[in-house]
């Protein structure tokens, strides 16, 4: 531990930025409390960066001369020259704002931990942003003080806070801090348009900011740390947050309301001070001491190669599965269920489909492009519709999948889905892996499954490899989205199917299915 933290330390882009922030505690004293958005961006950002990211030798570089231009712009009073170093500050924080994208884009919606770095790699942008007007009095509709008090609240609420938020995830994982996460990392932009547009709301925003601060200090104080001496610097760093954001509240109901008034020479003075040294240098040194792993598993299941536009002519198969007990345990289960896996095309299906309200403004756009894919196809009518189909096979090198098959269903000549089933395997258990072609990419589903009460329940819910994806080239992004099958006997030889689809957990598509032998 005391070896990452002197690596942390003796670090030669940290030694620069102590080296560099020094000179300017000595030589800038007109605005002292300017250091405060220098420090972070000479010392914070760049030694918190160092925990992630593996710096290439162009990463390294480019953090050098961002360094030195944020130094050199305390003291060039030529417009020309402001322009252009704080456009090298812009593309660098640009660079990492790339570099939390791309990391975000190799998983998609899972690990609240990496989400979190993720988003905090990209808010840095926008204090980029800020800085650039700041230091170029471009017109944001705010005055100079108001302009850089965004830029800090950039580099500290909105990347500071979100890293150590997702190292802390590292190794903390509770139903908890999967709602504290987008609860901070939304508050950021919450409190900016709040501030724009509606007090209100900045108001609002900064309570559930309370909660969630609150929350985490609770959480830091009953979860183990590498050493102690990390968990006294973390939970110092987080219980500041905690002090600090009780004068946020009070003057964002100074705005809104024009009571308990906060000057802002006082917030400046307070709120900034702590949140540096407390909360940004020792959250810092905290994690420098020992910087947690990723957790992060790589999925490693095998994906559809076909993609949209495919002319389906296998030979027909009979069924969804060859062998139900493959993937569940088919004592439990009617036999109904079992032969309707197995013996699919001998069955005919009727379906009602249900849009969430909410939703359905969202679904009519969305037809106007499913109707031309003919995938994903669903109708806008509750009415109970028949839905007819085929099951191909397909071919396997083709696919690259274990003995796919494509169940085609249509509603009248229309095709609504053609799915390609087949199956894989992990530490032991058979997930169904479903994939939707699209064009240029798919939609994967993969599902466990499990016997209930005599009902079978498919479901992309759950750790490890369920979920959906969307697979384009060598990207696997887990999507915001999840399914959920109900299969039960509803009489004898007769089904009822129901299947529910979320996004981020909110209910809007339900489809119900009735499922009888043919006659």
């Amino acid at each position: 531990m005391k070896v990452h933290l002197l690596r942390s330390l003796v670090n030669p882009i940290t030694l620069a930025g102590v080296v560099l922030f020094t000179i300017s505690c000595v030589l800038v004293t007109d605005q002292p409390h300017m250091l405060m958005l220098t420090a972070a961006q000479l010392i914070l950002v760049p030694v918190m960066l160092l925990q992630i990211i593996e710096f290439s030798r162009l990463n390294r570089v480019v953090t050098w001369i961002a360094m030195l231009s944020v130094f050199l712009l305390q003291f060039v009073s030529w417009s020309g020259g402001k322009l252009l170093l704080s456009i090298i500050y812009v593309g660098f924080t640009l660079l990492i704002a790339s570099n939390g994208l791309k990391r975000f884009f190799r998983r998609g919606f899972t690990n609240w931990a990496e989400i979190s770095i993720d988003v905090g790699l990209m808010y840095l942008f926008i204090g980029g942003l800020w800085f650039f007007a700041y230091i170029n009095g471009v017109d944001t509709g705010f005055g100079p003080l108001i302009t850089w008090l965004t830029a800090i609240h950039f580099h500290y609420s909105a990347f500071l806070l979100p890293v150590s938020l997702g190292l802390f995830g590292r190794i903390h994982e509770s139903p908890m801090y999967r709602w504290i996460v987008p609860a901070i990392l939304a508050g950021p932009m919450l409190v900016a348009i709040g501030i724009t547009f509606w007090p209100i709301l900045e108001v609002l925003s900064v309570l559930v900011y309370i909660v969630a601060i609150y929350s985490l200090i609770g959480l830091s104080f009953r979860t183990r740390f590498a050493s102690r001496l990390q968990a006294f610097l973390i939970r110092i760093s987080y219980s500041a947050l905690g002090i600090t954001i009780l004068f946020s509240i009070l003057y964002a109901l100074n705005s809104a309301f024009g009571f308990l008034y906060v000057s802002i020479g006082f917030m400046l003075l307070f709120h900034g001070l702590v949140n540096c040294i407390l909360f940004g240098l020792a959250g810092v040194i905290g994690w420098g001491v020992s910087p947690p792993s990723s957790r992060q598993e790589t999925c490693t299941f095998p994906v559809s190669r076909i993609k949209g536009g495919v002319q389906w002519t296998g030979k027909k198969h009979p069924g969804l599965v060859d062998d139900l007990k493959d993937f569940v345990d088919v004592d439990s289960l009617p036999h109904s269920i079992v032969h309707f896996y197995e013996h699919t095309e001998e069955y005919q299906l009727t379906a009602s489909v249900k849009w969430a309200s909410w939703f359905k403004p969202m679904a009519w756009c969305f037809k106007l492009i499913s109707a031309r894919m003919q995938q994903l196809n669903l109708p806008l009518s509750s009415k109970r519709t028949e839905m007819t189909g085929e099951i191909l096979q397909v071919d396997p090198d083709l696919d690259g999948r274990e003995k796919p098959r494509v169940w085609v269903r249509k509603v009248d000549q229309s095709t609504v889905f053609a799915a390609i089933y087949s199956r894989h395997e992990t530490d032991g258990r058979t997930f169904m892996n479903i994939a939707l072609p699209l064009p240029y990419s798919s939609m994967v589903g993969i599902l466990q499954l499990k016997e209930f009460n005599g009902s079978l329940i498919l479901t992309s819910e759950g750790e490890g490899d369920p979920g959906v994806y969307l697979a384009a080239g060598d990207i696997l992004f887990k999507l915001p989205l999840s399914e959920h099958f109900l299969i039960q006997e509803i009489s004898q030889g007769s089904l009822a199917a129901s299947h529910n689809m979320k996004i981020f957990g909110m209910h809007f598509l339900n489809i119900e299915y009735m499922i009888y032998p043919r006659v």
